[in-house]
């Protein structure tokens, strides 16, 4: 059994970590005997055929005036196409910003995105650093880091990954982090997310290959290290809020 992984962007939007939620699960597929394979997609580049998982993480707002140009058109349409075909992905923090419908940053144009989520996003006053807790729905409790001065705002049409319990979330005012649509995930979990969450981690391989492959459940792992992980980081963001 393979697994295809689309890594957008990856020289120029991998900040805070983000490179480790790609080798979580490469990882993760690897010790259930699925054959990764990481594909970078660069500038200029196609979206290739049969990506059954994206990643999409956070840069600065100068990568992002290229990234937003180069989204537009037939390669923001192919990632959309794959996504409403099944295909899972996680985007984190400037890469969230850039699958909603715009972003708007300091004295300057604002960056159309894709539109993959009903939401838009715009430069705040204020940044927001620290650990974060959020409590979902589907995924339970997750933990992770959030350093963003960005403020984004749901339309109607998304919904939220969770509700935040420690940090500031989407914008700090409504208690939200994160949007969901089908298979794919946006948010502002840096740290890297995925290696402290292993449920979200399996959900997002699930969903890739049941794409590709029909109906797939993957066998359990011992994840007493990663569980361990998630307890302390948790601790830590509640003596620290």
């Amino acid at each position: 059994m393979n697994l295809t992984i689309g890594w957008l962007y990856g020289a120029k939007m991998n900040i805070y970590g983000d490179r480790g939620n790609v080798l979580a699960l490469a990882q993760r597929a690897r010790w259930r005997g699925i054959e990764p394979t990481v594909t970078e997609i660069g500038l200029g580049e196609p979206i290739p055929d049969g990506v059954d998982v994206f990643f999409f993480g956070g840069g600065q707002d100068q990568e992002q005036i290229a990234v937003s140009a180069d989204l537009q058109g037939a390669k923001g349409e192919a990632i959309k196409t794959a996504v409403e075909d099944g295909a899972a992905l996680l985007a984190v923090c400037g890469g969230y910003q850039l699958l909603g419908h715009e972003y708007r940053p300091h004295d300057a144009p604002p960056l159309p995105g894709i539109g993959l989520f009903d939401l838009v996003s715009e430069a705040g006053p204020e940044r927001f650093i620290g650990n974060a807790v959020v409590d979902s729905d589907e995924h339970g409790e997750l933990v992770g880091f959030e350093n963003h001065s960005g403020l984004t705002h749901l339309g109607s049409g998304a919904r939220p990954l969770g509700r935040v319990r420690v940090g500031r979330g989407n914008n700090g005012r409504d208690g939200t982090e994160g949007a969901v649509y089908r298979h794919a995930v946006g948010c502002y979990l840096h740290g890297s997310l995925l290696p402290k969450n292993p449920v979200l981690a399996d959900w997002l391989l699930t969903a890739g290959l049941r794409r590709r492959h029909g109906d797939v459940d993957l066998p359990p792992l011992n994840d007493e290290v990663e569980h361990a992980a998630h307890r302390s980081a948790v601790a830590r963001a509640v003596k620290t809020r």
